[in-house]
């Protein structure tokens, strides 16, 4: 819904997200580090520029790209089409990927670090091609009505086999790639790909297989890169690239500063049309060429389009403006300390600060919270993930500090999954899968790597191209054990969603009609005519006890509450003081009146309300009401209205 009230509230929740980022970066700079940055204030604004593009980057999502996605992929379920379905999925995973900003910064950097071996067009085509395979393969799955779980493991097999023929050069360079294809624009489009289809097509549930399509589109680059790689130590001859020019890799620590003129804020807006544009050209042609039907509230599609562009370049810029350099330099600085627990605390607040602000974590919660019915929280969803992408990223800084082939700590990492994968609950699974690819996208990636890099280039017998590409794999893997755990947990404290609660709620209601009709049968007179009604329901009789210049009031409150008869008694009350000495008070006159309803339980409450009220019994007025239940009635008068 566009209007200012749901920005505001995305505005806040943006905010909230942010303020680890901040806090982490303050206490490092000051309690560690102890030094001021210069750029402080440029930090400040960019943090500022990050938090209201965010908000904006989401209302865009749910304006235009979510109803769009879902819409396209009903429509496709209707049409009938396999084929075409497949194709779609294809071009929206391999013409999101190609353009990943994300993707292209590793590429270049794995370009460089290898001394041009690996080509950096050549690497972001495998990996665009294996990520639109993914998304086939995911879409199929979802057809057919597949476990998710076959797929992954059979995946998982094939990573750890690829790894035992793959160069070590690439290794760490696969599992990275497998976590940044998945962008901030892409997760989104792909989410509703999934969720349309799984709700669309009759015996598929939007929670077991909806999701599932972002974890196959970070597992499959992993193995087409490794695939990719031994082609390369294989078969490339090195003379051959020996005198192609190689860029070369900095390593001042000097904080880079960026200058936004008009000019540049306009080429960053262009860039991000750029990368918005190959997904809405291909919803364009699929929904009028082979749908042939026109966008549902194109304008609110293209608004939405238009607000996702706009947030994601202020949220671009508000990154440049300080806070990357900032992460970089902090990064060099802490390899320069003697104490390495300060570089696994920095990169575990890190870690948990930088994915709770993640854009595409963020759309994922919201709609796995909306899918579930409420079943899952998609705050207490993101913390775990992010507790997941904290535990990752500093197990990985230990590798790089310690040393240690990657190869056992992520296999040892999948062993964990896939043994969870068979103890947690099952529509946890896809969305523990997905988790993982969400995590590393537009604010992880950069920082992720920057330390990654950073320690490996620092630390003495390190190897940038072997040691410094990893942690972005286990910011990856992690996640997917902590959400799992999360499912777990919540089936232990037995947490429902809204439709559960409501199931449990006429349950109740069910068996509390059985206690009724095992009740005795009651018989009624009906008011105005000489007719009597037998019929089994519950009755109750309300007592209401006043002193005797409430008595009407009290009579008025239970009429307009829904009584329509009384027995009025005379009563005599004592309370705690005069119980002392009760025997002068034996034959006291009746000062007060046991006013006594006979009616549907169904009425008991509404009746008891009304007195209180009006008498204020539970404040300065004086009186008690109770209530109970009675069986076996007989010679009660009822209005017909009330049978």
């Amino acid at each position: 819904m566009l209007n200012l009230k749901s920005f505001l509230k995305l505005l806040q929740e943006s905010f909230r997200d942010l303020m680890p980022i901040i806090l982490v970066i303050v206490f490092f700079q000051l309690a560690i580090i102890q030094t001021i940055p210069e750029n402080w204030l440029s930090t400040s604004i960019g943090l500022a520029i990050v938090g209201v593009g965010l908000a904006v980057f989401l209302l865009g999502l749910e304006v235009g790209i979510f109803p769009v996605g879902e819409k396209l992929a009903s429509d496709f379920a209707h049409h009938g089409s396999t084929i075409w379905i497949l194709i779609f999925g294809f071009m929206v995973g391999f013409g999101t990927t190609i353009a990943e900003p994300a993707l292209l910064v590793i590429a270049d950097k794995a370009a460089s670090i290898s001394c041009g071996r690996i080509d950096a067009l050549t690497l972001r085509l495998v990996v665009a091609l294996s990520v639109g395979f993914a998304i086939v393969l995911g879409v199929w799955r979802i057809i057919k009505g597949h476990p998710i779980h076959y797929y992954i493991i059979a995946g998982y097999i094939l990573v750890v086999a690829s790894t035992t023929l793959s160069p070590h050069e690439i290794v760490g360079l696969a599992f990275d790639l497998g976590g940044v294809t998945t962008s901030t624009v892409t997760v989104p489009l792909v989410a509703a790909l999934g969720i349309g289809l799984a709700s669309t097509i009759k015996g598929r549930n939007p929670v077991l297989d909806g999701f599932g399509l972002i974890a196959f589109a970070s597992l499959t680059p992993m193995i087409f890169v490794q695939f990719y790689g031994i082609f390369v130590y294989q078969f490339v001859d090195v003379a051959s690239i020996a005198a192609a020019p190689i860029p070369l890799i900095a390593e001042s620590c000097e904080v880079a500063t960026t200058n936004f003129d008009i000019l540049t804020l306009i080429k960053g807006l262009f860039s991000v049309l750029m990368d918005v544009a190959p997904i809405l050209a291909v919803i364009f042609f699929f929904q009028y060429v082979i749908l042939k039907k026109p966008i549902h509230n194109l304008k609110n599609v293209l608004v939405g389009f238009g607000l996702v562009v706009i947030g994601l370049d202020a949220f671009i810029i508000g990154l440049e403006m300080g806070l990357f350099s900032l992460g970089e330099t902090m990064a060099l600085q802490l390899t320069q300390n003697d104490s390495n627990i300060i570089i696994y605390s920095f990169a575990f607040a890190i870690g948990f600060s930088t994915t709770m602000a993640e854009p595409s974590l963020t759309a994922i919660a919201k709609k796995a919270k909306e899918i579930s019915d409420g079943k899952i929280n998609d705050f207490v969803l993101k913390a775990f993930v992010a507790v997941g992408v904290a535990v990752g990223i500093s197990l990985g800084a230990y590798r790089i500090v310690n040393g240690g082939d990657i190869v056992y700590f992520i296999s040892t990492g999948y062993i964990f999954v896939v043994a969870l994968t068979f103890i947690a609950p099952k529509y946890i699974i896809p969305i523990a899968y997905d988790s993982g690819g969400v995590t590393t996208s537009t604010v992880t990636v950069p920082l992720v790597a920057a330390l990654g890099l950073g320690l490996a280039t620092n630390i003495p017998g390190r190897d940038p191209l072997i040691d410094g590409f990893g942690l972005i794999a286990f910011a990856s893997l992690f996640p997917m054990l902590t959400v799992m755990a999360y499912g777990v947990i919540t089936e232990k404290m037995g947490v429902k969603g809204e439709m559960e609660k409501e199931a449990i709620h006429l349950d109740e209601l069910q068996h509390a009609l059985e206690h009724v009709e095992n009740m005795g049968l009651s018989t009624v007179n009906v008011a105005g005519t000489d007719k009597r009604h037998s019929y089994k329901m519950q009755f109750s009789a309300v007592h209401v006890i006043v002193p005797k210049e409430s008595e009407e009031k009290a009579l008025l409150a239970a009429r307009d509450a829904g009584a329509h008869g009384v027995t009025i008694m005379s009563a005599h009350g004592m309370g705690l003081d005069e119980m002392k000495n009760f025997y002068n008070r034996l034959h006291s006159d009746a000062t007060d009146s046991n006013l006594m309803f006979i009616t549907p339980t169904k009425n008991v409450d509404r009746i008891v309300r009304k007195i209180v009220k009006e008498l204020d019994i539970t404040g300065e007025g004086e009186g008690i009401s109770y209530a109970y239940p009675i069986t076996h009635l007989k010679g009660l008068t009822l209005n017909i209205a009330d049978i």
